[in-house]
């Protein structure tokens, strides 16, 4: 049977340039199933997995049926997560890129009004949104749909399991009765199919069954860790395995460069790779990290797909991916050329879940471990010494020091206790250094210098030279000084915090908290018996208020409720919102609090009445 072409979909020549320039060959079975059906007007459901080309699928029919001299609303895809629209709304403008006049906009919560104010009042023809902000929008009367053409629900099943059903109907409500109805679900549970009998016409069905997708020759282990665990986790079992060569995958720019200094303070060699470096200098790092020049790599997905190296020993996921297709491109840098790979992820509460349906995505099992203790890395660390002693011994690949072992045998000391000094010299860090004057090595010496410690037969990071003497340059005035760098065979080993359950703070109270100066604490009816966390509580406050969740101060939470400090204005923009605050699908109400006394983060004493405040 012939494969299907793009040109064969009766596409426009722009289309057509902008998915070559996108490097497609040719469509998934996902997109060519539902592009002809879109493009002849009708309602449709598409059933497919994450990862199966379904964005494009939607989004070119959508953009085909744009008039661009019109400069109304023409488009409307709604997606569950702001990452999520945030994906859309690139591979939307990437589409677009030849065909002129044709506008699209991105609009969900935590992101600036002002912004979306502009583009919505400049004229788009289609816009990507969160339900929340779009209703919001819609309500405001910053966003009309009257001229609506297509209305599209991506991933819906997820949209309805966060709550969203009030709000999707709601916005469909108020489209027009003549507009396409595109809905695409990975499941089609009986809420959605409701949906989809109240809101689409005769729809067709497209449904596309999964792949099986295997990773055979990638050994894949999660470790169930806190998020404030993660650094001291991966530090952990970078030491334990002793991993020359690997891979840490952050989901922002932020995280990688924090984490990247990070494990180059603790005396690990890293480097840093995402959107926001320059390309030449990108160019540099993955020729270094081909190289073997440095061991670990720090990137996002975006920056991290183009590597292609053959000896990669690990990948880490230190943020778990937001789709399961780019768990799989994450883990299959390693375990290439025949040769055998390990894929490490971390995660922490709801996530546990994600992985699960990762699991089936990929049909493998991601075996559950455990972090080596510090006493556990101590005893890997001497077995490498003893074989790499036992190594220099049969090989005879050294250098008589007889003369100096008798001399101490001469003192009266015996060849056991000699022998015992001098591996507690090696594994302590305390083994004597020259220290004749030299001049320090100039910034143009030392990447030189560094590569020829890289390029000696020993990898064992305890054969290295000191690196704190190979960083003697001093910090310039315009340049803040750099954190301090320990070797890693002298690095105390930091035990891990103990868990927020093994703390003895139940008992202990605090004194009545004022609110910090320009601040004002809030209550939200929510708390730890609703399962939600800081994180979850700065996000809420985000999506709601339209303002940066940075902003949000401290926040204390209990088994009934939730205090956090916010700026004045954010109060008055969550009560404007008082009647769309909602969490799960359950409404949750707001009000201006003060902190009481005797309250922690495990207090329970305190109870409301009743939700309704």
């Amino acid at each position: 049977m012939e494969k299907p072409t793009f040109t064969g979909l009766g596409l426009s020549p722009e289309i057509i340039r902008a998915v070559e320039v996108l490097g497609f060959e040719q469509p998934s079975p996902i997109q060519a199933a539902a592009i002809p059906i879109l493009l002849a007007g009708k309602d449709a459901v598409g059933q497919s997995q994450t990862g199966s080309g379904k964005t494009a699928a939607f989004s070119i029919p959508a953009i085909e049926k744009i008039d661009e001299n019109s400069k109304t609303v023409q488009a409307l895809i709604l997606c569950p997560t702001r990452e999520l629209a945030t994906q859309v709304a690139e591979e939307v403008h990437k589409l677009c890129a030849f065909k002129r006049g044709i506008h699209s906009v991105p609009i969900y919560g935590g992101a600036s009004y002002e912004r979306q104010f502009y583009e919505l009042k400049k004229g788009v023809q289609i816009v990507i949104g969160t339900p929340g902000r779009v209703i919001d929008h819609l309500e405001r009367g910053t966003l009309k749909v009257d001229n609506l053409k297509v209305a599209i629900l991506d991933e819906a099943d997820r949209m309805l399991d966060m709550g969203f059903r009030d709000d999707i109907q709601r916005i469909l409500d108020m489209t027009p009765a003549t507009r396409q109805t595109v809905f695409f679900s990975a499941t089609m549970s009986k809420p959605i199919r409701e949906l989809i009998n109240r809101y689409a016409k005769n729809p067709e069905t497209v449904k596309i069954e999964q792949k099986e997708i295997t990773v055979p020759t990638v050994e894949q282990w999660f470790y169930e860790v806190n998020f404030r665990q993660k650094t001291d986790a991966l530090i952990r079992l970078i030491d334990f395995h002793n991993y020359k060569l690997g891979i840490v995958f952050c989901n922002t720019q932020r995280m990688v460069d924090e984490l990247a200094d990070t494990l180059t303070a603790q005396g690990i060699s890293a480097d840093r790779l995402h959107g926001g470096i320059a390309q030449a200098q990108r160019t540099r790092v993955m020729n270094k990290f081909k190289k073997s020049e440095f061991e670990i790599l720090v990137a996002t997905d975006v920056a991290g797909r183009g590597i292609d190296v053959d000896d990669l020993e690990v990948v880490f996921n230190y943020d778990l991916p937001y789709d399961a297709e780019d768990y799989v491109h994450r883990i299959g840098r390693t375990g290439r050329a025949g040769k055998k790979g390990m894929a490490v992820t971390f995660v922490s509460g709801r996530e546990i879940h994600k992985l699960q349906f990762i699991e089936r995505y990929t049909k493998t099992k991601i075996h559950r471990g455990k972090l080596p203790t510090a006493d556990e890395i101590d005893a890997r660390r001497a077995d490498a010494l003893i074989n790499s002693v036992r190594t220099t011994l049969e090989g005879e690949a050294y250098k008589s020091q007889e003369s100096f072992v008798e001399r101490l045998l001469e003192e009266g000391f015996n060849s056991t206790d000699i022998a015992a000094a001098v591996l507690h010299l090696l594994t302590s860090g305390d083994a004597p250094r020259d220290t004749g004057d030299r001049p320090a090595p100039s910034p143009e010496e030392q990447p030189q210098r560094f590569q020829r410690e890289r390029s000696e037969p020993s990898r064992d990071r305890r054969d290295r030279p000191e690196r704190r003497d190979d960083r003697r340059e001093q910090p310039s005035q315009d340049r803040r000084p750099e954190a301090p760098r320990f070797d890693r065979a002298e690095r105390p080993e930091r035990p891990l915090p103990p868990r927020r359950e093994d703390r003895e703070i139940r008992d202990r109270k605090v004194e009545t908290r004022k609110s910090d100066r320009g601040m004002q604490w809030i209550s939200l009816s929510l708390g730890r018996n609703d399962r939600i966390n800081p994180r979850e509580i700065v996000t809420l406050i985000e999506d709601f208020s339209g303002q940066p969740g940075a902003a949000v101060g401290a926040i204390d939470i209990t088994d009934h409720e939730t205090l956090a400090q916010v700026p004045p204005h954010y109060v008055e923009l969550l009560s404007r919102a008082a009647s769309k605050l909602s969490w799960r699908g359950h409404q949750i109400f707001m009000k201006p609090a003060e902190a009481r006394s005797g309250f922690t983060s495990r207090d329970t004493s305190f109870k409301p009445k009743n939700k309704k405040w």
